[in-house]
């Protein structure tokens, strides 16, 4: 009966996280003023796209920097599954020797990537080891709001904070 039950709840586990994610299910697009290492404050066109996948879901992110009338692009997309915690996801970046979706390691100079759903906000933290075992934390807060997502972005690093932007993307 036990085993039964338990398993039961397994198999449970992806409804939930589609279900959960069904509210931000879209494309979004914005831009914001972002002030740059050396103190230049520079436009960025940002977008993102968050998608359902059979077992959980992917957010995929670009953004375009303009600097003297050229930009800059940089796109990543990562895919997220159910955890046994409730609204945490973590992140399917590599496949183990068995198939299976699994995070990347912070200990080889990769990022950490895990999700949550708080309410109103998908989160998506990333931390990276530095090599000389600092760290870095970045956060991606995308609550939805009538016009779409508002974004807040924080990142820090060995307690200091580093950069902010904060910005409404539309929905497309």
């Amino acid at each position: 009966m036990v085993r039964g039950l338990l398993v039961s709840l397994f198999l449970l586990l992806p409804l939930a996280a589609t279900a959960q994610i069904a509210r931000f299910v879209g494309d979004y697009a914005g831009s914001a003023e972002v002030e740059t290492w050396d103190g230049e404050i520079v436009q960025r066109d940002m977008s993102v796209s968050i998608t359902g996948t059979g077992d959980g879901f992917e957010v995929k992110w670009s953004s375009t920097t303009w600097r003297d009338g050229k930009g800059k692009s940089k796109t990543y997309r990562i895919g997220f599954v159910p955890t046994d915690r409730d609204s945490v996801f973590a992140a399917a970046m590599a496949r183990n020797v068995f198939g299976h979706a699994v995070p990347l390691d912070p200990m080889k100079g990769e990022p950490y990537v895990w999700a949550r759903i708080e309410g109103d906000t998908l989160t998506v933290f990333s931390m990276y080891v530095g090599p000389n075992g600092g760290y870095e934390i970045q956060q991606f807060d995308r609550t939805l709001v009538p016009e779409g997502l508002r974004l807040d972005f924080a990142a820090s690093g060995d307690g200091k904070p580093r950069r902010e932007v904060s910005t409404v993307l539309k929905r497309q």
